[in-house]
């Protein structure tokens, strides 16, 4: 299904809980946000009806996130059922981390074909401090628990703070050295809490830069490598890449949009522009309907943000209420 600008769209992100088990400063105020009361939230049998329908309008590809997804229970029954409705795929999940460890075998086996886990600092002290108390350790024994079970590739985020991780770019990138891992850096961008530290930016050109030792090479990325730019280099098992959602931006290629915890199809990231598809769903809307609702959508997704130029400004929810 294509929108106004001849992009193909095919991929939903669909957040199944705006809560989370980590409080990370660029995603969250230190005091947390005010959860969601559970009838506002989608029900996953919603979710799934969603899902039906954009299959049938040409969606092939799924990646559930949060807040922290693996915080909602019946995660792992729900998986199972959006990975064998019809249409899907490509069903992958983004993480924190922290629950990995005793369900990476268990995602695989129920259909999960890949994971992207956030992790911003290999230092304890630091990750405690960026996540407001996380464990390191829990991480890092969920990364090698997704290695073994074969979810394929795992993918490291890293979205890099100047003054604060700026320094570690050639730690994770060892960490591809090591193992088959998919680095990942991402431009901090204005979203949320982070709406006021433009002067943390590191852009992609500087990252580039400071990796050169590695002799980057361009390749085409593993699977699902949206819109990162992929290279290998000296020694590694798995690639790295570079997202420059600010500096140099992929929207003429960008072919998602985004449903929120509570029913919301946002059609860009940075839009203010907002779909009520749950008061549809528990109005009685029928298929056709709905239908018509998600072409909409799609139809009307923007050219392209500008979150460079225009901030968060007062933008009501926060990243972890939008979907990772």
């Amino acid at each position: 299904m294509d929108d106004q600008y001849q992009r193909s769209i095919e991929y939903l992100r669909i957040s199944i809980t705006d809560r989370c088990n980590l409080r990370c400063r660029y995603c969250m105020p230190a005091t947390g946000v005010p959860w969601l009361p559970p009838e506002d939230i989608l029900t996953y049998e919603e979710i799934l009806r969603l899902v039906t329908l954009c299959t049938g309008l040409g969606f092939r590809k799924f990646r559930v996130t949060g807040g922290e997804p693996l915080v909602r229970k019946g995660v792992l029954g729900f998986l199972t059922e959006l990975a064998q409705t019809e249409g899907v795929e490509d069903l992958t999940l983004t993480t924190n981390g922290i629950l990995l460890r005793p369900m990476a075998a268990k995602l695989k086996e129920v259909g999960v074909k890949r994971v992207n886990i956030s992790l911003d600092t290999l230092d304890q002290d630091k990750f405690e401090e960026v996540t407001r108390g996380g464990r390191l350790g829990d991480v890092l024994a969920g990364i090698h628990a997704s290695l073994e079970a074969g979810l394929n590739p795992v993918k490291l985020n890293m979205v890099v703070i100047r003054n604060f991780n700026d320094t570690e770019l050639a730690d994770f990138a060892k960490l591809a050295q090591e193992y088959p891992l998919h680095i990942r850096f991402i431009e901090l961008m204005p979203i949320g809490a982070s709406a006021a530290s433009g002067e943390e930016l590191v852009s992609v050109a500087e990252m580039k830069q400071r990796l050169d030792f590695l002799n980057l090479v361009p390749v085409k990325g593993p699977e699902g490598a949206g819109p990162a730019q992929h290279y290998t280099g000296d020694g590694l098992k798995g690639s790295i890449g570079f997202i420059s959602a600010l500096s140099q931006h992929f929207c003429a290629g960008c072919n998602r949009v985004r449903l929120t915890a509570d029913g919301k199809l946002k059609p860009c990231l940075h839009s203010t522009q907002e779909f009520d598809l749950r008061e549809l769903l528990r109005g009685g809307a029928s298929d056709a309907q709905l239908r018509e609702a998600i072409t909409q959508v799609v139809w009307h997704k923007p050219s392209r943000h500008n979150m460079g130029l225009e901030g968060w400004q007062g933008r009501k929810r926060v990243m972890s209420q939008i979907g990772g």
